[in-house]
């Protein structure tokens, strides 16, 4: 049922279709994690939908008590920018230079598609995940640091073996994962790192830590 006074051929609800519609885009960035099967890389709206799926099931091994709808809409909104930033690789140095200038840019030029109130509100959520300051913006980091590994494991450290990695460099990119869930963070140095390091598709070339420090 349309509630009283919403205006179904108004300039607002033609917006907000048009930004649905130019959120499918998201489905056209490509990242660096091959799905499951191996087969092929995975698009950012599958990372965000799977990041969902697993706020919703894993939310009780948050570090704090969580609002779970928020960290439901941070983790669907969060590569949102990407569709005019592109896909930023973990491991690319030089990209990781001007990722939060480019994002933010994209950022402002996206967002403001929106009506002024839901544009007002998007970008505050993604402000919040990027600022990474709340219990909800540390899990949702946390989610989104932990499901590349998981796939990682699935396909036998695939995408690390083709790129060298070291363990270093993963537990850089985790340096803060701890934060959000240390359950998760644990987790995934038993089931994830620790396997792909016995077998060498990563190179050990320091300790692990089980809770790494804060930066």
């Amino acid at each position: 049922m349309i509630k009283e006074g919403k205006n179904v051929s108004g300039e607002r609800l033609s917006r907000i279709v048009d930004f649905c519609r130019l959120a499918d885009r998201e489905k056209f960035i490509s990242r660096r994690t091959y799905l499951t099967d191996g087969e092929r890389l995975e698009n950012d709206a599958e990372h965000a939908w799977h990041l969902a799926i697993m706020a919703l099931l894993l939310h009780e091994y948050a570090n704090e008590d969580v609002d779970l709808l928020k960290v439901i809409s941070i983790v669907l909104i969060h590569d949102l920018v990407e569709i005019y930033a592109g896909d930023t690789f973990a491991y690319d140095q030089d990209g990781l230079k001007t990722q939060k200038e480019r994002e933010n840019a994209a950022a402002d030029r996206l967002f403001t598609q929106l009506p002024e109130d839901l544009a007002a509100k998007i970008r505050h959520l993604w402000d919040e995940f990027e600022a990474d300051e709340t219990p909800e913006a540390h899990f949702a980091h946390t989610l989104d640091n932990f499901q590349p590994m998981m796939l990682q494991a699935a396909t036998d450290g695939r995408a690390w073996r083709e790129g060298g990695r070291k363990l270093s460099e993963v537990l850089k990119r985790n340096s803060r994962t701890a934060e959000g869930s240390s359950a998760l963070w644990n987790f995934a140095i038993a089931n994830f790192i620790s396997p792909q390091l016995e077998k060498g598709h990563l190179t050990k070339d320091t300790e692990i830590a089980t809770y790494p420090k804060k930066r």
